[in-house]
């Protein structure tokens, strides 16, 4: 019984020596190094590269007297940081201007006048923006007779025979080109007391013809702008297809100067046929009038 006791105790120490050799401790996991953090790369925005800069628009009196330009180009001088400088003149004027290095960017309305200024290579960019129309105002007696009439050219002949007063723009101006288009399909050279060549912008032509009893072909924004402060000259006139007035914008060739800002330009230019700004000319006389003063092309 002693034997076997001790044959047992010396088994079980044999059976734990050979499970100690048979299962070696298992080394330990070495710890993870922790992964460096990454810097953090603060992306700078790019400098505005005309913040500070001044674009010279030459345009026609109908974009400024009509409070176009107050109301759209707050918006282009926010966003660049820059200031539009604008010349209101008559479409030749604005169109000489751009032929002397004299503006960086025209806004006018006068097709044919434009393509020849493009054809010269006095500018380098044309694009359509916007159009509206022309109508005959005079006063409310209608001493010619022409209230109602569709016909622009019949209108300005029976002004013509009737010798009623009317005061031209006379300035080389879009709409003073316009005009001399119709009394030329009239077939009337308009001269003597009753024809007044004023050399004036649209605004200052309403007042003439308002002060003397006068017939005058105005673009319908500036009348509608002015009728709106209240004055006696109405609508006579209206909706021949040759009183469509359209309007388009021209970056000056840099080939002019230095001093020409060919990129504002282009950039302004890229503004104002955008459909935010599209909308914004648009929207432009809806509130007063019931429809915009200009329509965006």
């Amino acid at each position: 019984m002693l034997r076997t006791g001790r044959f047992l105790l010396v088994l079980l120490c044999a059976v734990a020596l050979l499970a100690a050799c048979a299962a070696p401790e298992a080394p330990a996991t070495p710890a993870t190094p922790e992964e460096p953090a990454l810097p953090v790369v603060v992306e700078e925005q790019p400098a505005n590269p005309f913040a500070g800069q001044t674009l010279m628009l030459a345009t026609t009196t109908s974009t400024e007297d009509s409070g176009l330009l107050g109301y759209i180009l707050p918006d282009f001088e926010a966003k660049y940081d820059v200031t539009v400088d604008v010349v209101g003149v008559g479409t030749g004027q604005a169109l000489a201007l751009g032929m002397d290095g004299n503006a960086d960017v025209l806004l006018v309305h006068d097709r044919a006048r434009e393509d020849a200024f493009m054809a010269e290579g006095h500018g380098v960019r044309r694009e359509d923006v916007m159009y509206n129309d022309f109508v005959i105002v005079g006063p409310a007696a209608d001493p010619a007779g022409i209230r109602g009439m569709t016909d622009v050219v019949a209108a300005l002949a029976r002004i013509a025979e009737s010798e009623s007063v009317f005061i031209s723009r006379g300035d080389d101006s879009g709409t003073h080109g316009k005009e001399k288009a119709v009394w030329a399909a009239a077939g009337v050279e308009p001269a003597g007391d009753w024809y007044i060549s004023a050399g004036q912008g649209m605004s200052d032509v309403l007042t003439m013809a308002e002060e003397q009893l006068a017939y005058a072909l105005s673009d319908r924004a500036t009348y509608l702008a002015r009728a709106k402060e209240g004055f006696d000259l109405v609508i006579l006139v209206e909706g021949d297809p040759i009183l469509f007035n359209p309007y388009g914008v021209i970056a000056v060739n840099p080939d002019k100067g230095a001093h020409i800002q060919a990129e504002l330009a282009n950039r302004f230019i890229d503004w104002l046929i955008s459909p935010e700004t599209k909308a914004l000319i648009g929207a432009y006389g809806v509130a007063e009038f019931g429809a915009p003063l200009f329509v965006p092309q």
